[in-house]
């Protein structure tokens, strides 16, 4: 198969984790970058290696790049991943990947049309940790609570009380703490456990109508799981799978950290495995292995749909609203 191209949308932090990955992968090569300014992007460009910048976006998806990596705002996600589509470009969007269920379904219709590939960059979907741990289920016994906690203090916080209000935390952008940093345990939650019968969903709401933090419960007949996540709080407590015979532990769910099987009767052990520590490869080689045919997006786009499925609900609960 041939090296796919890939050209990169956004030169944020996240779009430079992503091509060191990229290096560390076969199959891909970073190949071009996009930005609306010429200096940001030749900077970025520079860090990596990269020859190409456009600052023209119908140039960059009429280039001879195979694929595009898209981490701009939210908001922009669903309109630069179908124009890249319909350049015959493969996407590898940023979570969450689209601002809604129906978003996304739309997207991965264009995607069928097109004969390309569309996938959300979700690391522990793709991490052999979380499905390490899932893998373990048995070995507890029946589930009877879980609870995934994901709660991180956004640098960017202490601007905003002093009254600076970056893209970060502006609804606008199609920015909330369930965007950034719930759609993780919520999707994680979904690898384990499925759709929910019923959701409950508490928010704590800024005074410029942003999304702080919040809570869910999620109703799955004899196990109740709950979802914890904060943009202006740190979490102290590693998630949790409870079962009868034991439990599960992961630490950090985005890095699929400190996985432990904790026997009611016996040692607990670490299940993750030796690990590397960008575990963003993962998505990028199921990318590649996607667009070679030798796998298909099927698994991870449906849980993609059930967690924005969950978002969506979530966010009328709570009147979450990017208008």
């Amino acid at each position: 198969m041939k090296t796919v191209k890939l050209g990169i949308i956004g030169t944020n932090f996240v779009s430079d984790w992503l091509c060191d990955g990229v290096k560390k992968c076969d199959g891909i090569i970073n190949h071009a970058v996009y930005s609306r300014r010429e200096e940001t992007g030749r900077a970025f460009a520079d860090k990596h290696n990269i020859d190409t910048v456009y600052t023209d976006m119908e140039e960059f998806l009429s280039s001879d790049i195979d694929a595009v990596y898209i981490a701009s705002p939210n908001f922009l996600h669903y309109s630069q991943a179908e124009a890249a589509m319909r350049h015959g470009k493969h996407v590898l969007v940023e979570k969450p990947a689209a601002l809604t269920k129906d978003e996304f379904i739309s997207l991965e219709k264009i995607a069928r049309e097109m004969g390309v590939v569309i996938l959300e960059a979700m690391r522990p979907a793709h991490d052999p940790a979380t499905h390490e741990a899932i893998s373990h289920l048995s070995d507890i016994g029946t589930v009877r609570r879980a609870v995934f906690e994901f709660c991180q203090y956004s640098s960017r916080y202490d601007k905003f009380k002093a009254g600076e209000i970056l893209n970060a935390f502006n609804p606008k952008m199609g920015n909330a703490a369930v965007m950034d940093i719930g759609v993780y345990p919520l999707h994680v939650c979904a690898m384990f456990f499925g759709e929910p019968n019923s959701i409950r969903a508490q928010s704590t709401v800024l005074h410029n109508g942003f999304e702080g933090m919040g809570s869910v419960i999620l109703d799955y007949g004899e196990i109740e799981a709950e979802v914890v996540y904060s943009k202006i709080a740190d979490s102290v407590n590693p998630s949790a799978i409870l079962g009868e015979d034991g439990a599960i532990t992961i630490g950090k769910l985005s890095m699929g950290e400190n996985v432990r099987l904790i026997p009611r009767n016996g040692e607990a052990k670490e299940i993750s495995g030796t690990r590397g520590t960008d575990n963003m490869v993962y998505e990028i080689g199921d990318f590649v292995r996607i667009i070679n045919g030798e796998t298909t997006a099927d698994y991870w786009n449906k849980l993609t749909e059930i967690t924005l499925g969950i978002i969506d609900e979530i966010r009328k609960q709570n009147s979450i609203s990017f208008e």
